[in-house]
């Protein structure tokens, strides 16, 4: 069963287990990290704050996405570009970051 095993694992992937390296005692909540994208900042901000950052464009809100249940903000989408916004998050992508910062924002890790 030595080379015929290309074409299974390309017809028939996962028939072979136990492949790959092993973790002993993963920690499955060390690892629990979930993502949200740039584009749905906006809609974790309440609607009272939103319309007070929309008349006063001096004042950026702050968005603590670990309050939502998100760790990690990732790049995808865009933010509109008149309304800064200040993102406190465990994880930003390096993509998230330069959008965030284009739109006039910032960016606040914490550990």
């Amino acid at each position: 069963m030595h080379h015929h095993r290309i074409l299974f694992d390309k017809y028939h992937p996962g028939y072979f287990g136990k492949v790959g390296m092993r973790y002993f005692h993963r920690l499955r909540n060390n690892f629990y990290c979930p993502a949200v994208n740039v584009d749905r900042l906006w809609s974790l901000v309440p609607e009272a704050v939103t319309n007070a950052a929309a008349k006063d464009g001096a004042t950026a809100p702050l968005i603590d996405v670990t309050q939502f249940g998100y760790f990690k903000v990732l790049g995808k989408g865009m933010l509109p570009p008149d309304r800064p916004v200040v993102v406190k998050a465990k994880l930003v992508s390096k993509i998230a970051e330069k959008k965030i910062k284009a739109a006039g924002g910032a960016v606040v890790l914490t550990a």
